[in-house]
């Protein structure tokens, strides 16, 4: 079963168009990275995909059920962390926790408490007086906090440490380890992600230009070499600047 299913989705402002016929499928337990440069539509692919904004045409499902109509139903099941980190910056992320407990059916306060000490984030201070590295932090302990069988990350590792950077990834494999939940998540740090995602697709200009399983995207582009000597992209990041390149040089 597809834990998000996106059929001919389209987005328009105005004149503008963010999202044209974009279908992607990510099954249960999978880790799917949506890449693109700014502006390439992957805000308006996850404000679709959250309920927080209709599209202009196609279908999205999330969890079986369309966001827009069971947007408050499906949070409970589902775990997001903005790209902006955002929370009322006069609580600690004791009291947003405890706060957050009252609103979720299922809330582990202990292993959120766990995680952040973990992180090294400090449960008394003011949201607002924390390092943009640690917001970040606390967003991903909260949107753990109630066990979602889907989680969503809008660049997550954007702007962050390089220690901050490796808590985010290493927490996420452990989530995967332990109960396999399904990730979602937008980045800028293809080196980073190469690390846990199994699924990549690659937005540009609103448009899809692939959607595949990462080791067979690596394996078919591996087998574009005639020759041992040849130099063919093997990295995620090679892969992605080649695809851009490519696409640059058709006509539209």
């Amino acid at each position: 079963m597809a834990a998000i299913e996106l059929r001919d989705l389209g987005v328009r402002y105005g004149r503008r168009t963010a999202l044209a016929e974009v279908s992607l499928a990510v099954p249960e337990r999978e880790v799917c990275a949506v890449l693109g440069r700014n502006g390439a539509g992957k805000t308006s692919l996850v404000r679709c995909l959250l309920g927080q904004q209709r599209p202009s045409a196609g279908e999205v499902r999330l969890l079986g059920e369309d966001p827009w109509r069971a947007r408050a139903r499906l949070m409970d099941r589902v775990g997001v962390v903005p790209e902006v980190p955002d929370a009322p910056p006069g609580l600690s992320a004791r009291e947003l926790s405890t706060l957050l407990r009252r609103v979720h059916r299922r809330w582990d306060d202990a292993a959120v408490r766990a995680r952040l000490e973990r992180f090294d984030v400090p449960l008394g201070q003011p949201f607002g007086r924390l390092s943009r590295g640690q917001k970040t932090l606390v967003q991903l302990a909260l949107a753990l906090g109630h066990e979602p069988e889907l989680l969503v990350l809008d660049d997550p590792t954007l702007g962050l440490d390089a220690l901050a950077r490796r808590a985010v990834l290493e927490e996420l494999v452990g989530e995967l380890a332990d109960r396999g939940v399904t990730v979602l998540l937008t980045t800028h740090d293809l080196a980073g992600v190469e690390r846990i995602a199994n699924r990549v697709a690659v937005l540009r200009d609103g448009r899809l230009l692939l959607a595949e399983e990462l080791e067979p995207l690596k394996e078919r582009y591996r087998g574009r070499a005639a020759s041992p000597l040849d130099v063919v992209p093997l990295t995620l990041e090679e892969i992605f600047l080649s695809l851009h390149e490519t696409a640059a040089e058709v006509p539209a």
